[in-house]
């Protein structure tokens, strides 16, 4: 399969909140979108994690 799980982890506090997807072979690059936190109790960066 093309498409691998990841895990989005926030920048602020480093709590792992999230798995998705993506297609590693069309984005090799790591993704940062803008989620909820429900440590930070705001919306911060989260990043793919290593």
């Amino acid at each position: 399969m093309a498409r691998d799980d990841i895990i989005l982890k926030c920048t602020v506090c480093g709590m792992e909140n999230y798995t998705t997807t993506k297609n590693k072979k069309k984005h090799p690059e790591k993704m940062e979108i803008s989620k909820f936190c429900p440590k930070c109790n705001k919306m911060t960066v989260h990043k793919e994690k290593k």
